[in-house]
């Protein structure tokens, strides 16, 4: 993780965050069946245009450049839309590396950025959700202490089964 450094985005990073992002999921194009991509695909732009109160982006810096990012969402946000019962806990949607900044701790220090807030918050868990095929972030996941919580699973139409997990933060 030498040189990355972890910050609030700013207004005139979403273009770059937008693009980071993008890049960073096209790789599922090709290891899904076409249904689960293109409901994958529509989820990251949907997302990527959510405003609001209780949306924190955050964004991973490595000499100047963004190499990351992610969203946390206060527990009293709907991260997903309705389409999963709500947990209670604040939730990290959207985690993106950079392609070329793969294997540096960029993901693993923006999910210890969210950590770091959602215990600040009073939080007793963490939680996000996850699909099979995205196969490295759940390793690092389950490396960070995340335990599955298939209760708060779901699958939209025609896609894969979108895992959720939580991480309990001893606070509270």
């Amino acid at each position: 993780m030498s040189g990355v450094s972890v910050r609030d985005a700013r207004a005139g990073d979403r273009d770059t965050i937008r693009a980071l992002t993008l890049a960073a999921y096209s790789e599922f194009a090709s290891v899904m069946a076409p249904a689960a991509w293109a409901g994958l695909d529509a989820a990251v732009r949907a997302a990527l245009e959510v405003e609001g109160e209780g949306l924190e982006r955050i964004v991973a810096e490595r000499d100047g450049d963004i190499v990351g990012s992610v969203m946390l969402y206060a527990p009293s946000a709907d991260a997903y839309g309705g389409m999963v019962k709500r947990a209670g806990w604040p939730e990290l949607r959207l985690l993106a590396v950079a392609p070329t900044a793969r294997g540096a701790g960029v993901g693993q220090a923006l999910v210890q950025e969210c950590v770091c807030r959602a215990r600040h918050s009073g939080a007793c868990e963490l939680g996000l959700h996850t699909s099979e095929s995205l196969r490295a972030a759940v390793r690092m996941y389950e490396r960070m202490g995340f335990v599955r919580a298939a209760e708060y699973d779901f699958r939209p139409e025609g896609a894969e089964l979108v895992m959720a997990y939580r991480l309990p933060l001893g606070t509270g």
